[in-house]
């Protein structure tokens, strides 16, 4: 929460989840903690269409008391693989024989190399452990675990392709000369994640639904107290890419950190920068029309009167989330690129929709009023109406700019983080 929209790529501002080793670079630790969405007054932003959406599962067995289960239980399976530094597997000779950046240049080409062999391991996971004992216990329908799976399958020989090119590459030594042309040859093909990543939303939506579903919250749950899982739900697994992704720009920049200025991988592999931030710039442009596509086809309307040519013909959601309105009634708000969609959110056959409220204004049309916490000149006294509070606070008024429609919403965020955000954002529209 938080990204700005403005964002060319937020792929680069995330961090992937704590699956990997126990000693990644020292720039990806530096990264803050991937924020999970938050359900309630959250701003969600256009610059965050690629994020994660972690999933906070319980890992006690529900049919055991928690003493019992304390003193019966196997150790606690851990999040992250054992992990072995380059250097670690070098003699005593071969260290003395290499300069401390070099061994660093080498630590970080073979973190790629790693971290590609346990994404590879991963995404067979997710296919043996939990698509293909779903599909044969009929727990889910093979068109189901289709539209949340997606092609996964089809990205393991991608990365495969890109390890055997680093084995190849590395000498009897363990020491690899140049990455670059391995690099800039392998990553344009790392568009092939458009189609998935622009699905997630979906994908999770549709999951989160079937978790109702006593079986397969069973299923899933056996799965997560298994060792073979190391504490990460379904979604960590089908997220891996993603977060993987999020990770190549990290890995080339240290990789190219501990380059010597002379070497003849600098410019190639600053090239190979560039490609990856174009690649990731591409999958969030198109994972936003998506997400935006999402929501347009839950809007209801009303009256025909509410349709409006700006909602269908939009291609970017600025930012959406929920507020309340003056009589405490939450709202579930929409900032298309040309106009502003006020909803109630309903449940349709099990099924999330939002029913448009009222008229959706045009940005061109709008006034923003930032109110201060108290502030009633314009709408009567709103005193209480927001909760026990004495005085409503974080609000702000949207309205139509010509006053004979006779149309104003005083709503209010969650708290004043959240309120900046929204105000932010519609001033920039």
């Amino acid at each position: 929460v938080g990204v700005p929209a403005s964002t060319i790529c937020s792929l680069l501002d995330l961090q992937e989840p704590s699956n990997k080793r126990v000693r990644p670079l020292a720039r990806v630790t530096s990264l803050a903690n991937l924020i999970s969405p938050v359900r309630n007054g959250a701003v969600r932003r256009f610059g965050q269409t690629i994020q994660s959406f972690a999933l906070r599962s319980d890992s006690k067995s529900p049919g055991c008391a928690q003493k019992s289960c304390s003193r019966s239980a196997a150790p606690t399976p851990p999040k992250r693989r054992n992990s072995v530094l380059w250097s670690e597997m070098l003699d005593v000779s071969m260290k003395e024989s290499l300069s401390t950046k070099e061994i660093k240049r080498q630590e970080a080409i073979y973190e790629m190399s790693r971290g590609e062999q346990d994404l590879i391991e991963d995404l067979k996971l997710a296919r043996k452990a939990y698509h293909d004992p779903m599909l044969k216990l009929s727990i889910m329908s093979e068109e189901e675990l289709t539209h949340i799976f997606g092609d996964l399958d089809s990205y393991i020989p991608l990365h495969e392709d890109l390890l055997a090119s680093l084995g190849e590459a590395t000498k009897p030594d363990g020491t690899v000369e140049q990455i670059g042309p391995i690099l800039v040859k392998w990553l344009p093909r790392l568009h092939a994640y458009k189609g998935y990543c622009s699905n997630q939303l979906a994908a999770k939506a549709l999951l989160d639904q079937k978790k109702q579903d006593k079986r397969v919250q069973d299923f899933l749950q056996r799965c997560l107290e298994s060792p073979f899982s190391r504490k990460l739900d379904l979604w960590s697994f089908l997220d891996i890419p993603r977060s993987r992704l999020v990770k190549y720009p990290l890995l080339l920049k240290e990789i190219l950190r501990h380059t010597p200025k002379d070497h003849p991988d600098i410019q190639i592999l600053e090239e190979a920068i560039s490609i990856i931030q174009g690649v990731l710039s591409d999958i969030n442009l198109k994972k936003g029309e998506s997400e935006c596509q999402y929501y347009i086809d839950k809007l209801e309307y009303l009256d025909e009167k509410q349709k409006d040519p700006r909602i269908e013909g939009s291609k970017a959601l600025l930012c959406h989330g929920e507020l309340k309105n003056k009589n405490g009634h939450k709202l579930y708000v929409f900032l298309f690129q040309d106009i502003l969609v006020l909803t109630r959110p309903v449940t349709r056959n099990e099924r999330q929709a939002f029913q448009v409220y009222r008229q959706p204004i045009p940005v061109q049309e709008l006034l923003l009023e930032d109110l201060q916490d108290g502030d009633v000149k314009m709408g009567g006294s709103f005193r209480g109406a927001f909760g026990n509070s004495d005085k409503a606070k974080n609000i702000f008024r949207v309205r139509f700019q010509d006053p004979s429609p006779g149309q104003s919403h005083t709503l209010q965020a969650n708290d004043i983080f959240h309120k900046q955000q929204w105000v932010n954002c519609i001033r920039g529209a």
